[in-house]
C-alpha cells in the first residue's frame, strides 16, 4: 500500500514485530487489540502521528484456533472475541469520529470464508469470524450517506503463519493436541492476492461489500445460496 502512496502506519502486539516493521522504514505503532489501554494508547499515538486524519483503517488483527466445540472452554471463547471482534468494535468507536469529521473514510475488515459457514473443530474461529461479518453488515447500514464505506474481505486459504499459530492456541487448552506445524491446502495463494482487493476497498469510488479471495471463497459463495443445507452440510464435512 505504501508503494502505491498511501501513507501506512503500521500496528503488532508484540515489540519485536512493531521494531521489524519500523526496520523496513514503516512508521509503526504497538498495539494489542484485546487490551483496551493499548488501544486507547495506539489510539493516542496515531492522533499524534496524523493529526487525528484518517482516511483508511485495515482490521487485520486476529489469529484462530482449533479444537471441538464440546471442549471448548468459556476463556479460550472470550479470548478469541477479544482480538478478532472486541477490539475491531472498541477501536473503531476512536476512528469513526475522525472518519465523520473528515467527511469520508474506508473501513476495511479481514474476516473469512468461515464468516461464511462453518467447519468442524474451529467453532470459536468461525463464531468470531461471522461476528465480524455482523458488525460490518450493520455498519455498512448505519454509516449509509456518510461517505464512510465499509468493506469485508474474505479470504480461503492464504500463505501465513496461520495454521501453525492456531495449533500452537490449541495446544494451550487440549493435552492431546497434535503438534503445530504448517499446512497448505489446495488453493493456496499469497498475500498479495489480499493486497489486491484491499488496494480496490480503499480507492475503488464505489467499493464492493464483500471481496472473496481464492477460489474456495469465491466457490464457497455460491454454493451456499444456491444448496440446500444438507447438501451444503456434506461438503463442509469432507473438509478436513
Amino acid at each position: 500500500m505504501r508503494k502505491r502512496g498511501w501513507r501506512v502506519v503500521a500496528s503488532a502486539r508484540r515489540a519485536a514485530d512493531v521494531d521489524a516493521l519500523r526496520a523496513t522504514g514503516l512508521e509503526t505503532i504497538q498495539l494489542d487489540m484485546a487490551c483496551s489501554e493499548s488501544i486507547r494508547e495506539a489510539v493516542s499515538c496515531l492522533a499524534n502521528i496524523t493529526g487525528g486524519r484518517l482516511d483508511a483503517v485495515f482490521l487485520n488483527a486476529g489469529y484462530g484456533q482449533s479444537g471441538a466445540v464440546e471442549r471448548l472452554h468459556r476463556q479460550s471463547l472470550r479470548d478469541q472475541f477479544e482480538t478478532n471482534v472486541f477490539g475491531n468494535v472498541e477501536l473503531l468507536t476512536y476512528l469513526i469520529p475522525w472518519m465523520r469529521a473528515a467527511g469520508a473514510g474506508r473501513i476495511v475488515f479481514n474476516s473469512s470464508v468461515l464468516g461464511r459457514v462453518a467447519i468442524r473443530d474451529h467453532g470459536a474461529y468461525v463464531a468470531s469470524k461471522h461476528a465480524v461479518e455482523a458488525i460490518a453488515d450493520t455498519l455498512r447500514l448505519e454509516l449509509y450517506g456518510s461517505r464512510i464505506h465499509v468493506s469485508l474481505i474474505e479470504p480461503g486459504p492464504i500463505e501465513s503463519r496461520f495454521q501453525a499459530n492456531a495449533a500452537v492456541m490449541r495446544a494451550r487448552v487440549e493435552q492431546d493436541a497434535r503438534p503445530a506445524r504448517d499446512r497448505r491446502y489446495a488453493f493456496t495463494l499469497g498475500p498479495e492476492a489480499v493486497l489486491r482487493k484491499l488496494a480496490h476497498a480503499c480507492e475503488a469510488h464505489a467499493p464492493q461489500a464483500r471481496y472473496p479471495v481464492t477460489l474456495p471463497s469465491h466457490l464457497i459463495a455460491i454454493l451456499r445460496r444456491v444448496l440446500p443445507t444438507p447438501w451444503m452440510d456434506a461438503i463442509l464435512r469432507s473438509i478436513a
